[in-house]
């Protein structure tokens, strides 16, 4: 039997965005990674826009993605753990998958030392000088107040305008504000501005959609794990090193 020793990273899956067919399709992919996985992970961390809308009324939850989340639950009932972070997608996650799947629930970054190897994890949103007008939409939608007036609205209605604006904002983010190269992408910068306070030896983010694994120094990498609508890719850490893998791709 393999041992449990590895930790995977993967990222803005974003499951509901596109067609019914290509959403499944994109799920089930996911599924044959997760069964490629599971002899071997120890920690899973799924680091934000898993779902490209998601919002936990007190009863209701989104339906679909059955098959992925079954996946999740065979793994945490194997004793493998697994990490939710909240994206931009999908920041309304309250309670659901710590009560059905034993996961913890990441509201923005994780600062975790593994092997001796220390990782800053963050989805990305809202971090470097990018990301202007969202950083100010990110305080009104995580408040309180704003989660409790859409809680009010029916799910139909509700979940019908999230689906809508999510769409739009994506295209008008991937239209209006592009990737920066090399050492001046938004999240490289950010990652050397914290490097001058605290030593990380990865920093670990998705968001940008960008499978991307940048020295910063010596030591250091900036590693974008990139997304799952064709990319496929996502990182893992063998206990001495990580690396950036594409699943079913060349």
């Amino acid at each position: 039997m393999a041992t449990r020793d590895k930790l995977y990273f993967a990222s803005d899956f974003h499951l509901g965005t596109g067609n019914y067919a290509n959403s499944r399709e994109r799920e089930d992919r996911l599924v044959r990674w997760l069964d490629s996985i599971k002899h071997d992970a120890a920690e899973v961390f799924l680091m934000g826009d898993v779902f490209d809308f998601w919002f936990e009324y007190r009863t209701v939850v989104p339906k679909g993605f059955i098959r992925f989340l079954g996946k999740l639950a065979e793994f945490t009932d194997a004793g493998v753990k697994l990490y939710f972070f909240k994206g931009n997608h999908d920041m309304w996650m309250f309670d659901y998958f710590e009560n059905e799947l034993g996961a913890t629930i990441i509201s923005d970054e994780l600062e975790i030392e593994r092997n001796g190897k220390k990782f800053y994890l963050h989805h990305g949103d809202g971090l470097g000088p990018g990301d202007r007008f969202y950083k100010l939409l990110k305080k009104v939608f995580r408040s309180g107040l704003c989660q409790w007036a859409f809680a009010r609205i029916h799910p139909n209605f509700g979940v019908g305008i999230a689906n809508y604006w999510s769409r739009n904002s994506r295209i008008s983010n991937e239209n209006k504000e592009g990737h920066k190269p090399g050492q001046q992408e938004w999240l490289v910068v950010y990652s050397k501005e914290l490097l001058q306070t605290k030593y990380y030896d990865y920093l670990i983010f998705g968001h940008r959609h960008l499978p991307w694994d940048i020295p910063l120094d010596d030591k250091t990498r900036y590693i974008n794990l990139g997304e799952w609508v064709v990319s496929n890719s996502y990182a893992v850490f063998d206990g001495k090193d990580v690396t950036l893998h594409h699943f079913e791709k060349k």
